[in-house]
């Protein structure tokens, strides 16, 4: 059972009489039988609940610097005809009550709380985002994480881990962006995925025909998934483990990196496609950027003199963090050039900084 919570907020040019506001208001609650009480608020303006039938709650709070708030939760069941009247009637009595003094009103669509399929989703740079997810197609835990895929009616099925938007199959800006925006020639060349468990860049580097691919992703229970509900993004590429041209090595990325600089592999071109949290739990890995400084570093030393490193940043707004990416960058044991791309990615809502390095 689903709680929905509805607001309507007046803007106000200067402050209003409580007592005035709220006698005018009081007969629409009492037609719809809620029952009121009222809160000491020490001083700080009106505040009091009302509690009607079928475990409807209206909180009403005139503040004293020059806004009224009106809350209405109810649960998804109720009669939504009748909690339309009662909000539209308590507009429609505030616009006259406070004639002259509104400077905005703002109503906004129920807010969704406790629902079996959860439609709300943080962006990187702190905002809420309301998905038109009406489904879970898969979710599983694995010894790492989190795994969801769900489905959106605008961008698809998408893929999310530990409550982290991954990528959705609309997302081929994304695919794109981090396999170097369409300008590499991959005809003949070694290439390394890390993670893209999705499926997604193995998929489209293939068309690309290389030498061989070798993806390297820690949990087959998101290839599991994704082959089952992400076609739009994989097609059949993960239905086998290993192709005419790649490999998928099911296991954790760092030993193997640190066992090719020892044998001396390189690759032409190594794309990143890590979560931004650290899955692997090695006392030098405790830490968000010693892990992801430690991925850089042993990426580079893999890297062919020539070749090239991609993988995504952040969001763009967050310039801070970027900047902070960049500095990890300029720490590596073999240095390195870079460049950046900004892209919109549909799903994500907000643009995203992909980095392009290279050895000096």
């Amino acid at each position: 059972m689903a709680l929905l919570h509805y607001t309507l907020d007046f803007s106000l040019s200067a402050a209003v009489d409580s007592s005035s506001t709220v006698a005018g208001l009081l007969s629409i609650f009492h037609e719809q039988e809620l029952t009121e009480t009222v809160h000491d608020t020490n001083g700080h303006g009106y505040l009091a609940t009302f509690v009607g039938k079928n475990g409807r709650l209206v909180i009403l709070r005139v503040h004293s610097h020059g806004l009224v708030t009106i809350d209405l939760q109810c649960y998804e069941e109720d009669n939504i005809a009748q909690l339309d009247n009662l909000l539209n009637a308590l507009e429609k009595k505030l616009k006259v009550l406070l004639n002259g003094n509104i400077t905005r009103i703002k109503k906004l669509p129920a807010l969704v709380r406790g629902a079996t399929v959860d439609r709300y989703w943080p962006t990187a740079d702190g905002r809420i985002v309301e998905y038109d997810i009406d489904q879970v197609v898969y979710e599983e835990d694995s010894d790492y994480q989190n795994i969801k895929i769900l489905h959106s009616r605008q961008y698809g099925n998408i893929l999310v881990l530990d409550g982290d938007v991954n990528l959705a199959e609309s997302d081929f800006a994304y695919t794109q962006a981090i396999t170097g925006g369409g300008r590499e020639n991959y005809a003949g060349k070694e290439v390394l995925i890390l993670g893209g468990g999705d499926g997604g860049i193995l998929a489209e580097l293939v068309k690309k025909k290389p030498k061989m691919i070798t993806m390297v992703e820690i949990s087959f229970k998101v290839i599991d998934g994704c082959k089952m509900y992400m076609r739009k993004t994989c097609g059949d590429i993960l239905d086998n483990l290993k192709g005419d041209c790649y490999q998928i090595l099911i296991e954790d990325c760092v030993p193997l990196l640190k066992k090719y600089v020892l044998e001396g592999r390189l690759f032409d071109y190594v794309i990143n496609d890590l979560t931004a949290i650290p899955i692997s739990t090695a006392p030098e890995e405790d830490s968000t950027w010693e892990f992801l400084r430690l991925i850089l570093d042993l990426s580079i030393q893999v890297l062919h003199p020539r070749g090239k490193y991609f993988t995504q940043g952040n969001s763009a707004a967050l310039t801070e963090a970027l900047s902070l990416y960049e500095e990890q960058l300029g720490k590596l044991l073999c240095p390195v050039d870079f460049c950046k791309d900004v892209v919109c990615v549909p799903s994500y809502l907000e643009q995203w900084v992909f980095y392009t390095a290279w050895k000096k």
